[in-house]
């Protein structure tokens, strides 16, 4: 009894040092984030990434069996036990809000990347049209490359375990020009719960006790790369999902392979198009004009995707993730996902593709 009212307490006082952690986002840098967690992480993904499934699916599965096993054994006795019950859950709660975060989660308190990088916040309508054309003829350009005929769509020749591999190449390169996205040890699996995550409206996530960037196998192909790369963003201590967003695009975009580059180019140029439909519909339709037919049908191939699995349980997890993304010093909630176009419009400023 005497645990339980200590880790029942040591929720609140991790609840409380959060909040003071908040404040501190350059020693969270130093001494978490290119401290303690890349020590952490690097060893999880040694001990696990050659194990050819998920062990954190594994473990997720193994937890919620405990907690239903635990709630019917409690089911009679919870109303005349109700303070040790909620002991109980308040221990448990603790113990697993602590390692959370002290595995992955206080890089959410970290510095942002425009900091880091010294790119600025804001940008104008004329800086986002002129990124916005650049991208669409770059994409246009790279598709046409890939399928000599700008009307069709682009297949991947790859199994999606060579696209896992083929994907450390475009981190290497990404290092070689900003160090601090260094990757080492594949850890990536195709996630043995995609059927629920694609219910949910998932392309994967990652795993904060393993380390193991979860991707979900059941989407389209041409979205795979830029959905990995942006997981093992994930892994190497961004918690942001505008910033893994940015840079799971640059990985993508600088891989010496085409297909992973497309990948990363036509899932930025969605995210444009779909922010000039919301500021300016006349603006989108002469956009999306210019536009190879081909890149267009790989969207509605993924739309196509997504609306079979359309339910009310996808916008209830959507939902939840808004508001746990918004505890979790994200303010933007789900709508952080298109906050990389800032990064991308500043980061592109001075310099072409």
């Amino acid at each position: 009894m005497k645990t339980k009212y200590f880790l029942s307490s040591f929720l609140f006082i991790q609840i409380l040092l959060l909040q003071i952690i908040s404040f501190y986002p350059e020693q969270v840098e130093e001494w978490y984030s290119n401290g303690l967690y890349p020590i952490l992480s690097l060893f999880s993904r040694t001990i696990l990434g050659e194990i050819p499934f998920s062990i954190g699916d594994c473990l997720y599965f193994i937890v919620i069996l405990f907690v239903f096993k635990w709630l019917w054994n409690k089911r009679k006795t919870w109303k005349s036990n109700w303070k040790d019950t909620l002991l109980s859950i308040l221990s448990f709660v603790s113990v697993f809000y602590f390692l959370f975060h002290v595995l992955w989660a206080l890089n959410y308190y970290r510095e942002p990347l425009f900091e880091k990088m010294e790119i600025q916040k804001d940008y104008s309508d004329a800086d986002l049209l002129a990124f916005t054309k650049k991208i669409i003829a770059k994409t246009n350009a790279v598709q046409n490359q890939l399928t000599k005929n700008d009307s069709l769509k682009v297949v991947f020749p790859y199994s999606q375990e060579q696209v896992f591999e083929m994907s450390m190449n475009g981190y290497k390169n990404l290092e070689a020009e900003h160090p601090y996205f260094a990757y080492s040890k594949l850890s990536t699996k195709k996630s043995l719960i995609s059927l629920p995550l694609t219910y949910m409206g998932f392309g994967g996530y990652l795993n904060p006790f393993t380390n193991e960037a979860q991707v979900n196998y059941l989407g389209p192909m041409y979205s795979f790369p830029m959905t990995t790369n942006h997981e093992m963003a994930h892994q190497i201590g961004f918690a942001s999902e505008s910033e893994c967003n940015f840079i799971g695009y640059l990985a993508s975009v600088k891989n010496d392979d085409l297909y992973i580059q497309y990948s990363g180019y036509s899932m930025a140029l969605r995210y444009c198009l779909s922010n000039w439909k919301a500021r300016d519909e006349v603006v989108f339709k002469q956009l999306l004009n210019t536009v190879h037919p081909g890149i267009i049908k790989n969207y509605k191939e993924s739309e196509h995707f997504w609306k079979q699995y359309d339910t009310i349980i996808d916008k209830g997890f959507h939902a939840f993730y808004d508001q746990f993304l918004k505890a979790n010093q994200q303010k933007d909630g789900i709508e952080g996902y298109s906050k990389f176009i800032n990064l991308m419009v500043n980061y592109y400023k001075e310099k072409d593709f």
